[in-house]
């Protein structure tokens, strides 16, 4: 056989890759972490489990693979500009129900399956976090958040309204709505969003 142990009408090679990744994604939300496999991914995408192993040596790194596609392959550690980024890519998350599903399969690996937890977060997760950190520290020095913010406990505060929207909020939420609760927490920490245009201009006093 070719390079793909395919039979007749099995994908070829980029639809193989795309075939095994939709696969995966489908079983990781259908069932989590823990309960899918190699095999029944092979099942599902039509190919050998030969196929899936020759791109994904274990299945840690096929859903590692398979949550990176989901999301578009972002960079591992993305450039956010301010905080209005960063809600609006919470609220583009939120809104969108199948990934809110897959954000909670995710949540669920931590305990289900904490060697895919901590390997998805030491590959992509801390730099992410490290990420956000330095915006929230950007934030409090431009005026923004109080000066005495620590943006360890204001990222823990923000993921942990993320995560609570995940778990008691409906999966209809609509972007507005996703906006306001997210808005509605940055007041409570104290974010101003317009501070440091209020700031005296150096010498006009």
């Amino acid at each position: 056989m070719g390079t793909d142990d395919r039979a007749p009408g099995r994908p070829r090679s980029k639809e193989a890759d795309a075939a095994i990744l939709g696969a995966a994604l489908e079983l990781l939300i259908e069932r989590g972490a823990e309960a899918t496999s190699i095999e029944q991914v092979a099942r599902r995408a039509g190919v050998t489990r030969a196929t899936v192993y020759r791109r994904f040596p274990d299945k840690t790194r096929l859903l590692i693979a398979t949550v990176e596609a989901a999301y578009g392959n972002p960079p591992q550690s993305p450039e956010i500009r301010d905080v209005e980024q960063l809600v609006a890519g919470w609220v583009l998350v939120l809104t969108d129900p199948r990934q809110r599903r897959l954000l909670r399969r995710l949540y669920g690996a931590i305990e289900d399956n904490p060697e895919l937890a901590r390997a998805y977060h030491d590959q992509f997760g801390r730099h992410r976090d490290q990420a956000r950190r330095d915006v929230l520290e950007r934030a409090r020095d431009r005026g923004r958040l109080p000066v005495d913010s620590d943006p360890d406990i204001l990222l823990d505060v923000l993921t942990g309204a993320v995560w609570q929207h995940l778990a008691v909020r409906p999966d209809t939420s609509t972007a507005g709505e996703v906006e306001r609760f997210l808005r509605a927490v940055l007041h409570q920490i104290g974010y101003r969003p317009d501070a440091d245009r209020r700031q005296p201009v150096e010498g006009s006093q």
